[in-house]
């Protein structure tokens, strides 16, 4: 396998040993196939990121866990990586953990791991539940920093959370969809990706309050638990468009958009208005297409670069640092920003 690290470089990329890191490289047997895809990764990672390696200054190693669609991991990762050459006077790099569908005990068990390797943050985006909770105390007790990104755990010991005010940015989709369906009557279908995200849980409250100042008449139809995968998303909003006739329009909390578009079409009903989160590449799509009305945008180039000074902070590099919340942007198809 073709690679110009040391080994001992690649192992502390992947969390893996030495002696797994060679037996990989040499195509020697007796290594689980996952921990060679992991070996794999490692090595990808670290040229994406050997631009950084370069730079002088203090060196610190971030482990970024998300439960997400890879459309959006993908995006953090880009925006990560876009930052990373900034970051001066800190070198860092990250190693990424992160699956579409994740059961809590297996991310507790991987957050376990990381406490047990050592890291100098973990940036973490998980349900607000218990268990999480507990492992990010174990993670503190051990010295290891927590940052939620974009959801947060809100009675655990994180030292930060990076994102937008998840209220405020549903309360701006009710405002936009209460204008555009003015003299349009229906239903509004909010669905949301599941039950445990704080930050989701905080857009539909927003979005219901202000919808009730707003358009008091309107009614919302709830759809959960849709991974924010667009098969599932698809089948989810089939079932709804049956039973609810009067759906008209779609505020996607969580993903899948198109998924919703396919549901629409194939029950032949028009969304009057359709408004969703994050500029990933099928969105980007979509919105062009006009199929989606608008996108709740946050740039996270910018959350990425709050999140290092955080831990620049939190290890005595810069000074004291506490990040705002992100701005909110209202993406339409006439001001799509480029890559």
């Amino acid at each position: 396998m073709p690679h110009r690290y040391p080994v001992r470089e690649i192992a502390r990329q992947a969390g893996v040993s030495d002696a797994t890191v060679d037996r990989v490289l040499h195509g020697r047997p007796g290594v689980r196939e996952v921990t060679v895809r992991q070996v794999e990764q490692a090595i990808a990672d670290l040229d994406r990121q050997r631009t950084q390696l370069r730079l002088s200054g203090r060196q610190f190693l971030i482990d970024l866990v998300m439960d997400t669609p890879r459309q959006f991991s993908r995006l953090v990762s880009d925006a990560l990586e876009a930052e990373l050459p900034a970051l001066r006077p800190a070198v860092m790099r990250a190693r990424y953990h992160v699956r579409e569908r994740w059961e809590v005990a297996s991310m507790v068990d991987e957050l376990d791991a990381i406490g047990r390797r050592g890291s100098h943050a973990v940036v973490l985006k998980a349900p607000d539940v218990p268990e999480i909770e507990d492992a990010i105390r174990r993670l503190t007790a051990q010295r290891i920093p927590v940052i939620t990104l974009v959801t947060d755990v809100v009675r655990s010991t994180r030292i930060a959370y990076v994102g937008m005010d998840n209220r405020a940015v549903g309360a701006t989709a009710a405002y936009l969809m209460s204008r555009w369906l003015r003299h349009v009557a229906g239903d509004v279908l909010v669905i949301t990706s599941g039950a445990t995200f704080e930050g989701e849980g905080l857009r539909e409250q927003g979005f219901r309050e202000a919808l009730r100042v707003h358009d008091p008449g309107r009614t919302v139809v709830a759809v959960s638990n849709s991974d924010g995968l667009d098969a599932t998303c698809r089948r989810l909003v089939d079932t709804a468009l049956d039973k609810h006739p009067g759906i008209v329009a779609v505020y996607s909390i969580g993903g899948g958009n198109r998924g919703i578009v396919d549901a629409f079409a194939a029950s032949d009903r028009a969304c009057e208005v359709f408004l969703g989160h994050d500029l990933s590449d099928m969105n980007r799509t979509l919105l062009a297409s006009g199929h989606l009305s608008a996108i709740l945008h946050h740039d996270l180039r910018s959350d990425m670069r709050a999140m290092a000074q955080v831990v620049m902070s939190h290890h005595g590099a810069i000074p004291e640092f506490r990040p705002r919340r992100s701005a909110i942007a209202v993406i339409t198809p006439h001001n799509i920003p480029e890559y």
